[in-house]
């Protein structure tokens, strides 16, 4: 117990201070310290008598009145500073966070000026000197000024401070600025114009000084972080105007200086200004990124590339600006009510879009109010100029006119009519089917002279191929009388040969034997010849022989006449015939008359039978026994 005694023994002189700080320091000598990390601040309950009261209508006392005190007690030692006449009480620093700002409220000072919201700032080290605030007129209310991040020692007798994130403008975005204090705007205007050196709206009183005015600012903010006071100009963030590539953007000005028109005196529709002036830009905005204030600008995205709009109850394109449209519906000249397709391509030409949303308005109003009625009208037109069968066979011209009228009228209203085309024609279902019916008879007349004309084509075909088929037997036969002729040319001389020979022993022989060979020659020949006309040549051919060997033999019989005598010519040619014919001179049967003691007739006819037996007997025998009978 002695021993814990002796270990806290420091432990009674600081109690013993302690007490001598509340109730003797405090009281007898008014010793007040303020921590590092505070402020006092003051209250003085009274003052000696003949002492000065607080103005009327201020709150802070700034030269030692009874009340509140303008002036806190930075961290230190005080004395003199009374329990029983001076309040103090600690209060801690303001701390001001990163991506924070300090907005600040005075609760004593000034009035505001009549028409404004916002104190105007005054030299106060940062509202840290409240009686450097009050003496130089500082005004009560919402303060322009405010605190960035840091610590302050602010007097919050005088001053209420709120903290507010900072003002961050994201990418892609546009901050579109609204002002609540400032110069009312002029009569007709939407929007405040714009006034330089207030950075970006961050310093209220210059932009206030600069002639500003309150309310919707042309003026937009880009991305960053920006210390806006929300007591002076709220901020809404909206996406940048984007223009595809293959568009422009038409830009209607609500704000700017009034401009002179440079469209001319034909253009009658509107007014086209300078840029940056109000009314219609001439120069339209070319594809990207653009931080317009939609609030102030209109921006038409208007289409330069080539524009597909269907007249079709099926087919709509991307671009939805033929999305009300319809098949044509039209009557023809005698009656008859069929449906139309169309396709219209146009263009809008880049510097000439100004001057069509300057008389439309938007491209979908261009649609409808000149292409619609245009194109409808003008084939409506057309087919009451013609019957049904003519507009179809005539489809072609029809397009090609259309787009001649089409383009003229577009180009009236700055647009090219890049081409017109016919789609999808459906005529009336009973001259369908009575068209079909004449096609298919048409169809079927031409079938049937197809077929014709094929099976003509096939007896050439069936006639050529048999010729082809022939060909290797002609060309054999051609071939083969070649070699003939050249066989019988050979024969011919060498007969020739030979005669000239036996000329010396037989002239008759080698004449026969030329003959023969010319007549072998000529057999050959026309034998060659006959595969392709046989009968006749062969015909010549035997005649030739014929005569040939007719003139052979009477020129052998001429001469053999002219050497033996034409007794004994004739008598050894006819024992050559019957030779020949094998006929017996002598006969083999005697038949006698009455006279030669025999029985004639009969006799003959039995001998002849007994002949006729013993030659077939002897036919049988072999030869051996036929030689020796």
């Amino acid at each position: 117990m002695n021993h814990l005694i002796v270990q806290l023994w420091w432990v009674v002189p600081v109690i013993v201070l302690l007490v001598m700080y509340k109730f003797v320091l405090r009281v007898f000598f008014g010793m007040i310290i303020v921590p590092d990390d505070r402020i006092g601040l003051v209250v003085k309950k009274f003052t000696l008598a003949g002492s000065k009261t607080l103005p009327d209508g201020r709150i802070l006392a700034t030269n030692g009145e009874a009340g509140m005190q303008a002036k806190p007690l930075a961290p230190g030692l005080y004395w003199r500073m009374w329990p029983w006449q001076y309040v103090i009480t600690m209060a801690p620093f303001t701390i001001i966070e990163q991506n924070k700002l300090g907005l600040v409220k005075a609760k004593d000072g000034a009035p505001l000026d009549v028409g404004r919201v916002l104190g105007k700032p005054v030299d106060c080290d940062k509202f840290q000197d409240a009686i450097a605030f009050l003496n130089n007129n500082g005004q009560k209310g919402p303060q322009a000024a405010f605190l960035t991040p840091g610590s302050y020692r602010i007097n919050t007798f005088l001053f209420d401070v709120q903290t507010v994130p900072v003002t961050q403008i994201h990418d892609n975005k546009v901050g579109i600025v609204t002002t609540l204090d400032g110069e009312p705007l002029g009569k007709g205007e939407i929007a405040g114009m714009p006034v330089t050196g207030h950075k970006n709206y961050q310093d209220p009183i210059a932009f206030i000084n600069a002639g500003g005015m309150k309310g919707l600012q042309e003026d937009v903010i880009l991305a960053g972080t920006y210390y806006l006071n929300p007591w002076f100009a709220t901020v809404e963030q909206v996406d940048m105007v984007y223009i595809p590539i293959g568009y422009v953007g038409v830009v209607n000005s609500f704000v700017g200086p009034e401009g002179t028109d440079t469209s001319g005196d034909s253009f009658k529709h509107g007014n086209i200004v300078k840029k940056l002036e109000k009314g219609v830009w001439d120069e339209p905005l070319d594809p990207g990124k653009h931080p317009i204030n939609i609030y102030t600008h209109a921006v038409e995205v208007v289409p330069t590339t080539n524009i597909v709009l269907n007249w079709a109850n099926s087919r709509t394109e991307a671009h939805e600006l033929d999305k009300n449209l319809c098949t044509i519906k039209v009557r023809s000249h005698d009656g008859f009510t069929f449906n139309l397709d169309v396709s219209q391509i146009i263009h809008i030409p880049r510097n000439e879009a100004p001057k069509v949303i300057a008389r439309f308005g938007n491209t979908l109003n261009l649609v409808s109010q000149v292409l619609e009625p245009t194109i409808a009208n003008y084939f409506r037109n057309s087919a009451q100029r013609s019957d049904v069968i003519e507009f179809l066979a005539n489809r072609i011209q029809r397009q090609d006119e259309a787009k001649v009228h089409i383009s003229k009228v577009l180009a009236t209203y700055n647009v090219v009519g890049v081409d017109t085309l016919i789609g999808d024609i459906v005529p009336p279902e009973a001259l369908m089917k009575t068209l079909t019916d004449r096609k298919l008879a048409e169809q079927e007349k031409i079938t049937y002279e197809i077929q014709r004309n094929a099976q003509l084509e096939r007896q050439e075909f069936e006639s050529a191929k048999a010729g082809a088929d022939m060909q290797p037997e002609v060309v054999k036969s051609t071939r083969q009388v070649e070699i003939n002729t050249q066989l019988a040319a050979s024969k011919v001389a060498a007969s020739r040969g030979e005669a000239e020979a036996k000329t010396i022993n037989a002239k008759a022989d080698a004449e026969v034997k030329t003959i023969n060979a010319k007549a072998d020659a000529e057999v050959k020949t026309v034998n060659a010849t006959a595969d392709a006309n046989s009968t006749s040549l062969n015909g010549a051919a035997e005649a030739g022989k014929i005569k040939a060997v007719g003139l052979a033999e009477a020129e052998v019989t001429k001469q053999k006449t002219e050497a033996m005598g034409s007794e004994q010519y004739a008598i050894v040619r006819v024992a050559e015939t019957l030779a020949a014919n094998h006929i017996k001179l002598v006969p083999e049967i005697l038949v006698s008359g009455t006279n030669g003691q025999g029985n004639g007739l009969i006799d003959a006819l039995i001998g002849s039978e007994m002949l006729k037996k013993i030659q077939q007997e002897t036919a049988s025998l072999p030869t051996e026994n036929k030689d020796i009978k």
